[in-house]
């Protein structure tokens, strides 16, 4: 077992070893109401970028991989074990006094080819254990919650609303209760969780999502399976409206009333309107966050908020070409919106009408 405090040396030259003062920013008001706060990172821009770094370690008590604990990352052929990134991350965690999600041990999008292959000729669920206890133990005390099956749920095609992905074509449906138990078992002490998106809205979709994943997550509970508790991915969508509050508030009590743990894992805003105003645009992203974390922190259950990514130079959401065809003629000289600006912080590393949202749902005010 690799424990948080071998790990903690990993990085000295790299990212430095001062040990980060007591909470401060986002995580000091977030743990003054029992609740953390974070972000998802990576190793990568740490290292480049001391403006993120500082800003990361200022506001965050937790840290979820973005990339580097994906199975396709971490052994990209069989037998090839790619752990640099991921020791370094926790390393740099353990020494700054925080802590890191396991973000994610089964995903349909993060499987590596070769695995899929075996998986699809030979169906054999010793792939999966091996996976798991070359992992999990690894990290020992460093990482104590799992997202051990993340994006179970795909509406529009099974009964179940189970996603048809390769875990399903091998073993079947009972897949993520096995996944489960297998996490227990080779991590006894570990949070074991699920993580799901699209469950904000009142479209059809989000809807249909919100029962499934209800109705698969007490069939677990029913069954015994070891579930501690749920991720809420939270990409919200100005696209689609605003956030469906009652709708919202009604799903999470029923996780709480199950004695789920719940914690909003990714978090950000992809816009709608890019030809307004930076500051108009700022704004509309501001209020549905705080819309969103009025309705989430009131609820039982809800332990904490990450975002994924702090900065919006760093976001995964792009201004893509459907965004263009949307606003034939607002961009005529070869420029453009900028950045979609859905994180607390902007491309300069300034703070953002959105981190002041978090910070007041926080405070309650």
């Amino acid at each position: 077992m690799v424990t948080a405090g071998a790990l903690g040396t990993v990085l000295a030259g790299a990212l430095g070893t001062t040990r980060s003062a007591a909470a401060s920013g986002l995580s000091a008001v977030a743990s003054g109401r029992g609740w953390v706060f974070g972000s998802a990172v990576r190793l990568a821009q740490l290292q480049a970028e001391p403006a993120l770094r500082a800003a990361v370690l200022r506001e965050c008590a937790v840290f979820t991989p973005e990339i580097d604990l994906k199975w396709d990352a971490i052994e990209p052929d069989p037998g090839r074990w790619s752990l640099g990134n991921i020791d370094g991350l926790v390393g740099f965690a353990s020494e700054h006094g925080k802590t890191v999600r396991g973000h994610t041990l089964l995903w349909h999008r993060s499987t590596p080819a070769w695995a899929e292959q075996r998986l699809r000729e030979h169906r054999d669920w010793r792939l999966i254990s091996r996976h798991f206890a070359s992992v999990m133990p690894r990290y020992g005390d460093a990482i104590t919650q799992w997202d051990v099956v993340n994006e179970p749920i795909e509406t529009g095609h099974r009964m179940d609303g189970l996603r048809r992905n390769v875990f399903l074509e091998a073993f079947g449906p009972d897949y993520i209760r096995r996944a489960l138990v297998e996490a227990r078992t080779v991590a006894p002490r570990a949070r074991l969780m699920l993580n799901e998106y699209s469950l904000e809205y009142d479209n059809r979709e989000e809807r249909d999502r919100r029962y499934l994943f209800l109705k698969l997550i007490e069939g677990l509970k029913r069954s015994g399976t070891p579930l501690d508790g749920i991720g809420l991915q939270g990409h919200l969508d100005l696209r689609k409206g605003t956030v469906a509050t009652s709708s919202i508030a009604g799903f999470l009590k029923e996780l709480a009333d199950m004695g789920l743990e719940i914690v909003v894992t990714e978090l950000d805003v992809k816009e709608a309107d890019y030809t307004a105003t930076p500051d108009t645009r700022d704004r509309m992203v501001a209020d549905e966050v705080r819309r969103y974390l009025d309705t989430v922190l009131a609820q039982r259950g809800v332990s904490g908020v990450l975002t994924w990514g702090l900065s919006d130079r760093q976001s995964w959401l792009e201004v893509l070409e459907e965004d263009y065809r949307r606003f034939p003629g607002a961009w005529t000289k070869g420029d453009g919106p900028g950045l979609n600006r859905g994180l607390p912080y902007d491309a300069g590393m300034h703070r953002k009408p959105m981190y002041r949202a978090i910070e007041a749902a926080f405070h309650g005010r």
